[in-house]
């Protein structure tokens, strides 16, 4: 494991530990950001830790076209009770990321550092957000950074059923409409694989994010 000091640097992602942790310390500037997300590393860490930065192998990643839309997801999208905006309320929704309960979970990674990283990141115009609106009420939303061929999801959260579903297949479609490659979702979890995530490796993932547009 790595410990990183002001230079704006990693190490190759295959010096991850098993459990995919590569390197400690750093900072959460645009730029180191960034580069990370640019070399398929992400940050991941409690409040009172070190920034820890990881690369796992097998990635948690969505092909936009092979998202799953359940028949009663799909009657849902239909009602028209919803509708969907894009970066009209991007602090708003990392805040609610960061409040949404997640079983087996204690506190949260979204730390008052990361909110602030990612919002300079937004008005960079690099970080986006989708928002879900019901009678001109937040209920749902995600956040990620955009880099052009790829999505990197971060983090989503719904206070009434299914809007986080709902973003999500609005991002896919998007993506999917412009040729976007994948939406990385980083890690796996069983509500990522019911929606039609998949793990591939590491090298696959590093190739696609290679890749030219």
């Amino acid at each position: 494991m790595t410990f990183l000091d002001n230079q704006l640097l990693f190490p190759a992602v295959e010096m991850a530990n098993p459990e995919g942790l590569l390197a400690v310390g750093g900072d959460l500037s645009p730029e180191r950001l960034l580069l990370a997300y640019q070399s398929g590393i992400f940050p991941w860490f409690n409040e009172d830790s070190l920034i820890l930065w990881w690369s796992p192998d097998p990635r948690m990643v969505l092909f936009p076209e092979k998202i799953r839309i359940t028949k009663s997801m799909r009657n849902t999208l239909n009602k028209g009770n919803f509708t969907v905006t894009k970066d009209r309320a991007f602090k708003e929704v990392i805040q609610e990321c960061a409040r949404a309960y997640r079983p087996g979970q204690k506190g949260t990674w979204i730390t008052e550092k990361m909110m602030e990283a990612y919002c300079r990141l937004h008005h960079k115009g690099v970080a986006h957000s989708y928002e879900v609106w019901e009678n001109n009420r937040l209920v749902g939303g995600l956040y990620g950074i955009d880099l052009g061929h790829v999505f990197c999801g971060e983090s989503m959260f719904s206070a009434v059923r299914d809007t986080s579903k709902f973003a999500l297949i609005h991002l896919a479609k998007e993506l999917e409409n412009r040729n976007c490659a994948v939406i990385d979702c980083q890690l796996h979890t069983a509500h990522l694989e019911s929606l039609g995530a998949e793990l591939i490796s590491r090298e696959e993932y590093l190739r696609i994010l290679q890749r030219e547009n």
